[in-house]
């Protein structure tokens, strides 16, 4: 019999570092990162490109946790970049910054990634939002990934927060995903029968030196090869913290929602990745504006009506992980709009009042530092 999960949750976080004055994206200095390693240990690590943090919560018991434990991480991080003049920003993409400009940071792990995979890596000024769920039991990670992909969509369509890229209104919700697509291995998880042909396959490659772990497969949701969990990689990076913890709640509520029906002996219905790819692409077009296909009720439905039976379905998941108040703020996202919907609108209102396009950037920069910070 499966053990029963814990369902503990952690949250990573990958943000861009800019010039207060200048709203330009900047690479890290040295003194910054031995700061923030000072603080807060491997909970913070470089990224691939200089001008980029991560950081990881510790496991958390539930969601109340992970926010003091995410509000420390992103407390530290602006404290130390502040004595540098700088500001981390948690969006997925800087308006106008280009690649071609960015150096990848000097690691094994890095220097790696750029021999083998060239300029696709290299254009990767990107960044994202990752949740673990705790789920020990290997062939049920299995289970649950097969199921909770229908519902990745949901969760990047409220998460997308890059609609800019070089200068450029891409009209896309979020244009990261475009770009991290690029890279072998993404995209929505392929469907095992159970661990062993996740093994095998994983395994085929390793064993040809193609890749050296599972650490090199980026699917939009994978068994993590380092801990005993699920792993969400879909979404956007949120400047707003408590989306942030909204978007990790409603993902650590479904994974025990698809849980609890299987000891009711029912499951969701597995899909087709073509037909959750087009929902997929919708969300990464629209957000949350223009809604998702119902493939059971094989129509169009609005999202805000979409949020709604979610959070029906999750509600006694989330009275027992805790996280009620978090999951019904989910709500803020339909009311508000999306980064990617906040981002246009202040764009539009600098440019309305006279602003240059420079300076219009230069108020969406601003805008995301006070988002970033308003709940620290």
């Amino acid at each position: 019999m499966a053990q029963v999960p814990d369902f503990t949750i952690g949250i990573e976080e990958e943000y861009l570092l800019v010039d207060k004055d200048s709203c330009a994206l900047v690479e890290a200095p040295k003194a910054l990162m031995e700061a923030c390693a000072a603080d807060l240990g491997d909970q913070v690590t470089p990224e691939f490109l200089q001008c980029q943090i991560e950081v990881g919560t510790r496991v958390c018991g539930n969601i109340g946790q992970a926010r003091d434990d995410l509000r420390r991480l992103r407390a530290t991080v602006a404290r130390h970049a502040a004595d540098h003049g700088l500001a981390p920003i948690a969006v997925s993409c800087h308006p106008v910054a280009d690649w071609k400009q960015q150096h990848h940071t000097d690691k094994d792990r890095y220097n790696d990634l750029d021999r083998a995979l060239a300029a696709v890596a290299r254009r990767m000024l990107i960044c994202g939002m990752h949740v673990h769920v705790g789920i020990p039991d290997k062939d049920q990670r299995i289970d649950l990934m097969a199921q909770l992909s229908y519902f990745l969509p949901h969760l990047l369509a409220m998460s997308t927060s890059s609609p800019y890229w070089q200068g450029l209104d891409t009209e896309l919700a979020s244009y990261r995903l475009t770009v991290f697509d690029n890279l072998p291995r993404t995209g929505l998880p392929p469907r095992f029968e159970s661990w062993s042909d996740y093994e095998r396959s994983v395994g085929a490659l390793v064993n040809l030196g193609v890749i050296e772990d599972a650490t090199k497969i980026w699917w939009d949701l994978r068994p993590s090869a380092r801990f005993p969990t699920l792993e969400s990689r879909i979404c956007d990076v949120s400047p707003r913290l408590e989306h942030t913890l909204s978007i990790a709640a409603l993902t650590q509520c479904i994974t025990r929602m698809l849980w609890r029906l299987a000891g009711l002996n029912q499951r969701w219905r597995v899909y087709e990745r073509f037909l959750v790819g087009e929902n997929r692409w919708r969300a990464q077009r629209y957000g949350v504006s223009e809604g998702l296909i119902d493939f059971g009720r094989k129509k169009l439905v609005p999202f805000s009506d979409l949020l709604e039976e979610l959070i029906a379905f999750v509600e006694p998941d989330a009275a027992v992980l805790g996280c009620l108040n978090e999951v019904h703020a989910a709500r803020d996202v339909i009311a508000d709009g999306t980064s990617a919907d906040r981002q246009r609108r202040v764009h539009a209102a600098a440019r309305a009042e006279g602003k240059d396009s420079e300076g219009a950037v230069c108020a969406v920069i601003r805008s995301l530092i006070e988002e970033y910070n308003a709940d620290l």
